[in-house]
């Protein structure tokens, strides 16, 4: 070998060793078991969170991640968690899955992949529900704030929970509100055609036929739509005496303030989705004909509800939207988890979600066999005067 054929071969050597001892993985990279090994050589904690950071329902997205993000930063706050002879710090490892249930999927591969212990999330049925299945796969325990969809938990998979009541419960809330407190007769039913918005209107129309009650329209329209005059025009030639929506607040808001246009009279009826203060922003002068249901007790009738919604408009500046107590009470359920457990194992972790027995800021929190809450609430509002005001709460 001559001498610069030396030189050539111990420089090559030297970058392959340059590269072996400077190749750095990322802090929470999954190992075959699904243990956290570089969090855990980290002192470091990884909780996924998914929810729509872009698009119409980005502030319900960025809502929740806030209320999970308030959890991590207390946690941190006052210790951490402590395992053995470690302690950990919480990072919230955050994903945008645009409400797309294609994008959900990707957002929950990529967190399954990042080596993350736990998932808070999704936001929406539609994309929370496929997700399910990947975290089902890799044994990662899935804890939405607000996935109402009876599906996501009728699936059968032991890694899926939810801290809300789910659709059977809010649908039927719905439609006898809409008997008892209406006096419908006939109704008009629209739906966004995701798995949300028509699960959710499937329950009500049920509850109603079982109840004698005539649903004179069967609507359509989806979840970008903006112009809702040709399905509004054809609803009010039937006069319903209640027209109930099943779809989110950026379109229920253009929605409402067609029906005002239209001089349409009868109430406007409808779940969680639209019951925000988005939708006042959206509907202008036809917020007003908006009542609306919460799977959850209304924050501010929780004993420290007043607490939360200082402490979160201190750190973000904004309100609450929707479901950020309850974001926030997934977090502090998996860290409870993981305490219990004694290990960031997945498979040790979803067990003890499983028999979660906690005393959060939302109420007492435990799962059934299904992975739905225990006595789930259900919380009724009316806009009034450009406030989302409170009625009652049903369990």
């Amino acid at each position: 070998m001559t001498f610069w054929m030396k030189i050539a071969a111990t420089t090559v050597v030297a970058a392959f060793a340059l590269l072996g001892c400077g190749r750095k993985e990322e802090p929470g990279a999954a190992s075959d078991s699904g243990a956290q090994t570089n969090a855990s050589a980290a002192n470091v904690i990884r909780i996924g969170h998914v929810a729509p950071l872009s698009g119409g329902d980005a502030h319900l997205g960025k809502d929740n991640e806030n209320g999970a993000r308030l959890a991590a930063d207390e946690i941190n706050a006052a210790g951490g968690v402590k395992l053995g002879d470690k302690t950990y710090r919480i990072e919230i490892l955050g994903e945008d899955d645009k409400a797309d249930p294609k994008e959900g999927t990707l957002a929950a591969q990529k967190l399954v992949d990042a080596g993350v212990v736990a998932v808070v999330g999704h936001l929406n049925s539609g994309s929370s529900i496929p997700a399910s299945k990947i975290y089902n796969d890799a044994g990662l325990p899935q804890i939405s704030p607000s996935t109402t969809a009876a599906k996501y938990t009728d699936q059968g998979f032991k890694t899926a929970f939810r801290v809300v009541a789910n659709d059977i419960q809010q649908g039927t809330a719905l439609a006898n509100y809409a008997i008892d407190d209406f006096k419908a007769k006939s109704v008009a039913i629209i739906d966004d055609r995701t798995a949300y918005g028509q699960g959710l209107v499937d329950v009500v129309q049920q509850v109603l036929k079982d109840h004698g009650v005539s649903v004179v329209s069967r609507e359509y329209t989806d979840n970008k739509a903006s112009d809702f005059n040709a399905i509004l025009t054809k609803i009010r030639a039937t006069h319903p005496d209640v027209i109930i929506y099943g779809g989110m607040d950026d379109t229920a808001g253009p929605m409402a303030k067609q029906i005002h246009q239209l001089g349409i009279k009868a109430p406007l009826l409808s779940g969680d989705g639209t019951c925000s203060p988005e939708f006042i922003k959206l509907a202008g002068d036809g917020a007003d004909i908006l009542t609306c249901s919460r799977a959850g007790e209304a924050v501010e009738k929780l004993p420290k509800g007043a607490q939360f919604m200082a402490k979160y408009k201190a750190k973000f500046g904004s309100e609450v939207q929707i479901y950020a107590p309850y974001s926030y009470d997934a977090v502090y359920v998996v860290v409870d988890a993981i305490r219990r457990a004694g290990s960031l194992d997945r498979a040790a972790v979803t067990a003890a979600v499983a028999s979660t027995d906690y005393d959060g800021l939302t109420g007492h929190i435990a799962f059934d066999a299904k992975g739905d809450i225990k006595n789930g609430a259900i919380s009724m509002f009316r806009v009034q005067g450009g406030q989302l005001n409170y009625l009652s709460t049903s369990r």
